[in-house]
């Protein structure tokens, strides 16, 4: 790989052009299926600083590509945020973005626009530096994750045929390299009654309580999941999120009860032994377990349909993605690097989870950061991260 020292300087040259391109794209609120003056504003940004090709795709998420080689690297960051919650726990307003006290500040530094602008920068550092080689470079930022993680890569592969031979996702890692992720999967479960006048409830069957047993039960089994076999994801853990009934009045036995489930899967868990841990928490209760499905329209008014089930994935050790994250970390920073897992889940689901394109990760930002209150990333994990990313292709074309 060429001069290591040479790509950090000049990631930290540009650090505070890095650092106020993060504050103008935290300042354009980007929500689920409303990214796209963002994308507008990437597209802009990856233009001038050289990028080869910049398109959007059907969905809408902005591919930037440099080189032409046979392999195909992918960088990838999503670009639209959550909304702000209760607005009196910020001190600022969530979309003006800013630089203070030597962190970027606003909803999105961390997750993860501060990933999409140090891709930008290490953009710029691989067309400057001559950093090329036999390989083509996908930076993309992409929409609707947070609604639905991975239905913009499963329609990236499925339907634009871009399959890279790995991809490195720029979700925040805490400058750590990461290799996995439980997966998830949403569930709801439906439970039938009989409504009858509330002065008689004996009259009817009342399904509520029904399905208190049921939630009861579910708690236990929640109390009960295992490690994975490595014990490298940890536990798997199931939650009742929400409760519902149906009923003809508030004075009335209802006679539909429905509770929504987020269950996140360890290593070797799948959505079949989910359901089945479920049916036998429901007993000799009759109901529904049901899978729902992501149906809502891209900015562009394209909507790709996507059940709620997000596979677990691992990247092992020892394969070579691994190894070049290793490799490009160890060049550059002279020193090792903490290799872990992610808590939530990412884009990887669908790359890796769904059609075994091998993931790395490495993000600037705390992964505690993602969707709290006065979110901000240190603008010196923004310098660290381009230089990072623009020593990765190298690496990996060694390994």
């Amino acid at each position: 790989m060429k001069n290591q020292n040479a790509i950090f300087e000049k990631a930290k040259s540009y650090e505070a052009d890095t650092a106020k391109f993060l504050a103008d794209i935290v300042s354009i609120p980007s929500l689920s299926g409303d990214e796209r003056a963002v994308v507008e504003r990437i597209g802009e940004e990856m233009t001038d600083v050289g990028f080869d090709e910049v398109r959007t795709d059907g969905l809408g998420s902005i591919i930037g590509r440099i080189g032409k080689g046979k392999k195909i690297i992918a960088m990838d960051a999503h670009i639209d945020t959550v909304d702000v919650g209760t607005r009196d726990l910020w001190k600022f307003d969530p979309f003006d973005g800013h630089v203070k006290d030597g962190k970027v500040w606003g909803r999105g530094t961390a997750d993860q626009k501060g990933g999409m602008a140090s891709m930008v920068c290490a953009g710029k550092i691989i067309k400057e530096l001559g950093l090329d080689g036999d390989y083509t470079l996908l930076v993309t930022g992409t929409v609707m994750e947070e609604d639905c993680d991975g239905l913009c890569w499963d329609y990236l592969i499925r339907e634009e045929k871009i399959k890279p031979d790995v991809c490195v996702i720029t979700e925040p890692t805490g400058l750590r390299i990461y290799r996995g992720q439980r997966g998830r999967m949403e569930m709801k479960v439906a439970v039938r009654g009989l409504s009858a006048h509330g002065s008689a409830p004996e009259r009817g069957d009342n399904p509520i309580y029904k399905m208190a047993r049921i939630v009861l039960n579910i708690e236990a089994l929640n109390a009960g999941l295992k490690p994975d076999r490595e014990n490298f994801l940890g536990k798997g853990t199931v939650v009742v999120s929400n409760i519902d009934s149906i009923g003809p009045s508030l004075c009335a036995v209802p006679d539909g009860c429905m509770i929504h489930l987020d269950r996140r899967l360890t290593k070797g868990e799948t959505k079949d032994s989910a359901i089945a841990e479920i049916r036998r928490a429901m007993g000799e209760i009759k109901g529904d377990v049901i899978v729902p499905k992501y149906a809502k329209p891209a900015y562009t008014g394209k909507v790709y349909e996507m059940e709620s089930y997000f596979p677990t994935w691992v990247t092992p050790e020892d394969h070579p993605s691994v190894k070049a994250a290793v490799s490009a970390y160890e060049s550059v920073f002279a020193k090792a690097p903490l290799v872990d897992k992610w808590t939530f889940s990412t884009n990887g689901i669908a790359i890796m989870g769904m059609h075994a394109i091998p993931c790395v990760g490495f993000g600037p930002g705390f992964e505690e950061q993602a969707h709290a209150p006065n979110e901000w990333t240190p603008v010196e994990h923004l310098s660290t991260a381009a230089a990072f990313y623009a020593a990765f292709p190298s690496a990996y074309l060694s390994v």
